[in-house]
């Protein structure tokens, strides 16, 4: 039977995490795809996409409106079939949860009267082990079997995707596996992402917004990247500091701060010239150093 409870179950207030990752999901659907599914990227035809309403029906539950969070229209390349893929982001633990995904396919076939694939995608931060799978059987027969794929986030391992130019992979490095240790080396490398990747400012601003949703730096984070930021090859280190990132701003601050106070004019210097060795142009090396152009053109002279 179906949890009475499950039906009547109040939706929990994740709003914000709900409209983050369908903003996400649906920007990036291709990408999403192909990073997550490579197996299903293969066979759309990305041509055609087609976003449907969120509110399909009003009586999923009892006496309740459900809304279906990203309902995408596609089709196949090789038989060009319509199909809809249903992906329903999870920021919760939940025990009915496959059930739930259940009454959405039923409700959703009842409607469209299409091919229809599920996914699931679980964004909370505890390990468990999600079922994918809604049955009903009786002793002397199996009535249903209905299966769904996942995305456990947790259970992902961050360091397979800094290598992919995928910019829904790197906003969701943020919600992977990962320990205290690791965090700013994520960040690093989720910046490193999006130098490479040279999106629009607008896309570049949705992922970086989630991004830093789920990990946030705090300021000895901060320091600490900088300084890993300086010892990239001049090219990443430029576009770094390029991106629309406040955090950048913040860090340089802070450090030149602290710098001042500690009378590190010296130590500045000696970072300019340690960076005029390696290429770094003048503008870079004066966002980093606090040095004046004109200072750091003195230092270039006393090194010819």
């Amino acid at each position: 039977m179906l949890s009475t409870a499950l039906l009547r179950e109040e939706p929990r207030q994740y709003t914000d995490h709900d409209r983050l990752f369908k903003e996400l999901i649906r920007t990036f659907f291709a990408e999403f795809l192909e990073a997550f599914f490579p197996h299903i990227h293969s066979h759309i035809d990305f041509s055609y996409l087609k976003l449907l309403s969120e509110e399909v029906f009003t009586d999923v539950t009892v006496g309740e409106r459900r809304r279906v969070d990203i309902l995408m229209e596609t089709k196949l390349r090789e038989k060009n079939t319509i199909i809809i893929i249903h992906i329903e982001p999870q920021s919760y633990t939940q025990p009915y949860f496959h059930e739930r995904m259940f009454i959405y396919f039923s409700r959703l076939y009842e409607k469209y009267r299409k091919p229809i694939l599920p996914i699931a995608v679980f964004s909370y931060d505890e390990k468990r082990k999600e079922p994918t799978t809604f049955s009903m059987s009786f002793p002397f027969q199996e009535v249903l079997t209905f299966q769904f794929l996942k995305l456990q986030l947790r259970t992902m391992n961050w360091r397979s995707f800094v290598y992919a130019n995928n910019p829904a992979a790197a906003a969701l490095l943020s919600k992977m596996d990962y320990t205290a240790k690791e965090r700013i080396q994520v960040k690093l490398e989720f910046l490193r992402m999006l130098v490479r990747m040279e999106l629009n400012p607008a896309k570049m601003a949705l992922i970086n917004g989630f991004f830093e949703t789920y990990l946030k730096l705090d300021q000895k984070e901060e320091q600490i990247l900088m300084e890993e930021i300086k010892h990239l090859q001049p090219q990443e280190t430029e576009g770094i500091l390029k991106l629309p990132n406040s955090w950048i701003e913040r860090g340089i601050k802070r450090g030149m701060k602290q710098g001042m106070k500690q009378g590190m004019k010296k130590s500045s210097k000696r970072i300019a010239s340690n960076m005029i060795k390696k290429g770094y142009t003048e503008e870079v090396i004066a966002s980093l150093t606090e040095l004046s152009v004109e200072e750091i053109r003195n230092i270039k002279q006393e090194l010819d």
